[in-house]
């Protein structure tokens, strides 16, 4: 979608009065002379006028007739891809000069391979940005071979923030989260740093669920699927947002069963189901859950790549919090049953700079908690 060139009001110099004798011009012959020094100021003053609109028609002149790519670190169906999609379909009206935005699925890793894409290769001049799943920013801090510094994106903001959970098939016979202590469970996977593993493998070596983890599954739609197909008995770090826009069929004909929430607080709707942060008996288990749980507040994040000029930076961002509180958007995401409760950049970034200020020896503890 291609918009129309905003109009930019041209600044003119305001008219001045000739100058008066000593205050610039002196008179040479009849003639009127002036000083280099003013001169150089008056040429100085005269850039700036020209300048300013020169600059604020920067970005939208850039953006004319671009291209965005937005990539996506899912599968299509998925909850991420469902929100870039809708968050696509919008924000262009807010972004200067309404360029076309495409929608990209770079699958991979658990999302890893689109995160490092938008870090290492993608161009850094404002024509990419993507989504990727809410622990890949503190990947780097907890396994070792990651390639990107979660502090660096430039980072756009948040839709939301989150609940995950973990859910079982009906046929499986773990139904509850003390089911899920005592007995054998097979949860799908994406790969090291996804949601689905983080969780998974933090309830087996934390808290001792017996868990056995089958990664490698290409997004969400294929989890869901391989639960679906009995490969699995279920999945962890499944949205509580994705269950609601995309499986409410399920929790009406109780083809689920969910069995534990990840969060600092309850989903209302989910009261009768354990939260995680409740189950903490010990210091340890309290360091480990706060420094995990933390990626639960930017459950939705969306960030370009380091180093992008600044104005088109601020116009990225800008266009992020318009498309947040654009009436459209917000009521289709109503219907779609889309949680929005923004998080800015701003806040993310801070959220960031404290997890990756962690002391040395709570980093570790969180790292043996979710490796194998």
């Amino acid at each position: 979608m291609r918009g129309e060139h905003t109009y930019q009001k041209t600044l003119s110099p305001s008219p001045q009065s000739s100058p008066r004798w000593g205050e610039g011009a002196r008179r040479v012959g009849g003639a009127s002379f002036t000083p280099p020094a003013v001169a150089a100021g008056i040429a100085l003053a005269l850039a700036v006028l020209i300048a300013r609109p020169a600059a604020a028609d920067s970005v939208e002149e850039f953006y004319k007739g671009k291209t965005i790519n937005l990539i996506i670190g899912y599968s299509v169906g998925g909850g991420y891809d469902l929100y870039a999609r809708h968050v696509a379909k919008h924000i262009v009206k807010h972004i200067p000069g309404r360029p076309t935005i495409v929608p990209q699925n770079m699958t991979g890793a658990g999302s890893l391979r689109a995160a490092t894409y938008l870090y290492s290769v993608a161009p850094k001049d404002g024509t990419v940005f993507g989504t990727f799943g809410r622990t890949m920013a503190i990947t780097p801090l907890l396994t070792s071979g990651t390639q990107f510094d979660g502090t660096r994106f430039t980072w756009l903001g948040s839709v939301t923030n989150e609940v995950s959970t973990c859910v079982t098939w009906h046929t499986s016979a773990v139904k509850t989260w003390a089911d899920m202590l005592e007995k054998p469970v097979t949860l799908g996977g994406e790969g090291p740093g996804a949601d689905p593993d983080v969780y998974a493998l933090l309830y087996k070596n934390v808290f001792g669920a017996k868990v056995k983890l089958v990664t490698g599954y290409h997004g969400t739609s294929n989890l869901t699927l391989a639960m679906e197909r009995g490969e699995t008995d279920g999945l962890c770090g499944l949205s509580w947002s994705t269950l609601k826009s995309r499986h409410m069929q399920w929790m009406k004909e109780n083809k689920i069963n969910i069995i534990i929430q990840a969060a600092f607080k309850k989903e209302p709707d989910l009261g009768a189901v354990p939260l995680v942060a409740d189950l903490a008996k010990t210091p340890e288990q309290t360091q480990i859950l706060k420094f995990l749980l933390t990626s639960q507040e930017m459950a939705r994040p969306f960030a370009a790549p380091p180093g992008i000029p600044d104005d088109r930076r601020a116009a990225l961002i800008a266009a992020f919090e318009k498309t947040m509180t654009d009436p459209e958007f917000l009521g289709e995401a109503q219907k779609l049953d889309i949680d929005v409760n923004p998080v800015s950049a701003k806040a993310i970034d801070h959220m960031l700079g404290e997890l990756y200020a962690t002391p040395k020896d709570v980093v570790e503890k969180a790292a043996h908690a979710i490796s194998r």
